[in-house]
């Protein structure tokens, strides 16, 4: 039993920590998945929206630090009963989006590990399962280390969640699991590779033939049969290949200009996901940084999904020399976890990518 116990301990304390650290690495997008859970029609938790980044700080920082706990031993009875606590919810939350479909991915790993809500799911329950088996075999938890050098670990793993936290809040992800990394090509990531699986349906058609419901199943083709129809379900039996990037477009009046921007050689892209929640202040630096882009040749274009009214405001009141175009807000809140942020492209391959606190450290040749 006390080598079943030690091997759950070590699988569960790393796998709070990896979970907890990948998370931390980007707190902005983990917010944004709490409010797809506590938004209408999901969870109907409205009121929580504003308060979102702050609780994914301290969701993801208390898994960082419960992991660390586990593993040094320190304090394990209240560690435990908390590691059971969270991933009861974490469990919740999972078979509510598996079995309402709500949410399509859990956001457990980030972008870093991509898990459909039923793998979720699965996920959670193993967990469960191996923090039962430790919570059971709990006087078998030892460890070598005192209570003074428990506290320190615990401690710095304390700090160093903060600062790492304060950073990437203020900068951008340490680590970009993104498809809009730098040094990706947006038209490569929009592609599908020769040969890539398609997906593949199957169609149940519903007829009533003499009083009674026949049911023909084919792969698309409309069966031939005498009698009334009455219906037609899908299911998906072979999912197909998903490019990384999709949903791309940069619209202006209808039409798409993403084709062409994306060939252009110096493309500047100031992006704000929503204009009534943009840092404000840093369109002031925005300016600087446009006006010096534009007169060493790059093309300049703003992206938002906000309408007119905000965009025009925008560019009258801090008098930018570019214009708007609307994409996607999931789309924008993807490219870059800041509102404002730069990116910096060469025929539509990402060569610089900066949070609006380090809009100094963009380079123009």
């Amino acid at each position: 039993m006390k080598y079943i116990v030690t091997l759950c301990r070590i699988i569960v304390g790393l796998l709070f920590i990896v979970s907890g650290f990948i998370k931390l690495n980007d707190p902005v997008g983990f917010s944004f998945k709490l409010e797809e859970y506590f938004s209408p029609g999901v969870l109907d938790l409205e009121f929580l929206m504003p308060y979102a980044l702050a609780i994914s700080i301290l969701v993801v920082i208390a898994e960082v630090l419960l992991g660390i706990m586990l593993l040094v031993g320190f304090r394990i009875k209240v560690t435990l009963w908390s590691i059971l606590a969270m991933i009861v919810f974490f469990t919740f939350l999972t078979f509510y989006s598996a079995y309402f479909n709500k949410v399509t991915d859990c956001g457990c790993f980030g972008d870093a590990i991509k898990l459909t809500p039923w793998e979720s799911f699965t996920k959670d329950v193993i967990l469960l399962v191996l923090i039962v088996i430790l919570l059971l075999g709990i006087n078998s938890i030892k460890s070598p280390l005192g209570e003074g050098g428990k506290r320190l670990i615990v401690g710095v793993g304390l700090l160093a969640s903060a600062i790492f936290a304060y950073y990437v809040l203020n900068h951008l992800p340490a680590i970009d699991f993104r498809p809009y990394k730098i040094g990706a090509n947006i038209e490569e990531g929009m592609s599908v590779p020769e040969g890539a699986p398609v997906a593949i349906f199957d169609y149940s058609w519903k007829f009533n033939v003499n009083g009674q419901e026949k049911v023909v199943v084919t792969n698309g083709d409309y069966p031939s049969v005498d009698g009334e129809f009455i219906g037609v379900e899908t299911e998906e039996v072979q999912k197909g290949y998903e490019p990384p990037i999709h949903d791309f477009s940069i619209e202006k009046d209808g039409e798409d200009f993403a084709p062409a921007l994306l060939q252009e050689p110096k493309l500047v892209m100031v992006i704000a996901y929503d204009l009534a929640k943009s840092q404000y202040s840093a369109f002031e630096d925005v300016k600087g940084v446009t006006d010096r882009a534009m007169n060493e040749g790059y093309k300049v274009i703003g992206m938002s999904a906000s309408g007119p009214g905000y965009t025009q405001k925008i560019k009258k009141e801090y008098q930018l020399g570019f214009e708007f175009y609307f994409t996607d807000e999931t789309t924008l809140k993807t490219i870059v976890r800041s509102n404002p942020g730069v990116l910096v492209l060469e025929k539509g391959t990402i060569v610089q990518k900066v949070h609006y606190n380090d809009l100094d450290d963009l380079e123009f040749n």
